[in-house]
């Protein structure tokens, strides 16, 4: 157990410079990641100084993300507390694409394209079924 950390505490490093976030009761000091993260450090400091427990666990992290996550590990959030949101917004805002990876198929796909590939694969399999009929 690390030492004890309010969310105040948190909530006051939510910048590029000192960039702190609570995960399932833990407090972790990413600052020195920011650069190294596969999504950019902005989906990082979008969540900065809260509880980013949801928003990292909707992201779908690998089992190797969060053990790396001990490395920044800097103590626990203070039991007693309920996690209070910043008053002021981040410096640096993380376009709001950034922080969720979109792996739905958009209705294009749905509609035109697969059909169409369905259709065209169907075509050439009637012909050639059509022309080993004839041979």
């Amino acid at each position: 157990m690390g030492r004890l950390i309010s969310a105040q505490e948190v909530a006051e490093h939510k910048t590029e410079d000192s960039c702190w976030f609570i995960y399932k009761g833990k407090v972790y000091d990413v600052t020195n990641f920011l650069n190294e993260h596969p999504g950019g450090g902005d989906a990082i400091v979008a969540e900065a100084g809260t509880d980013a427990t949801v928003a990292f666990n909707d992201v779908g992290h690998s089992a190797d993300a969060i053990e790396m996550m001990q490395d920044y590990y800097i103590g626990d959030l203070k039991k007693e507390e309920a996690f209070v949101a910043p008053t002021q917004p981040n410096k640096t805002p993380a376009p709001a694409q950034s922080k969720r990876v979109n792996l739905t198929i958009p209705p294009l796909v749905w509609d035109i394209v697969i059909p169409s590939a369905v259709g065209v694969c169907l075509f050439f399999a009637y012909k050639r079924l059509a022309q080993a009929q004839h041979a």
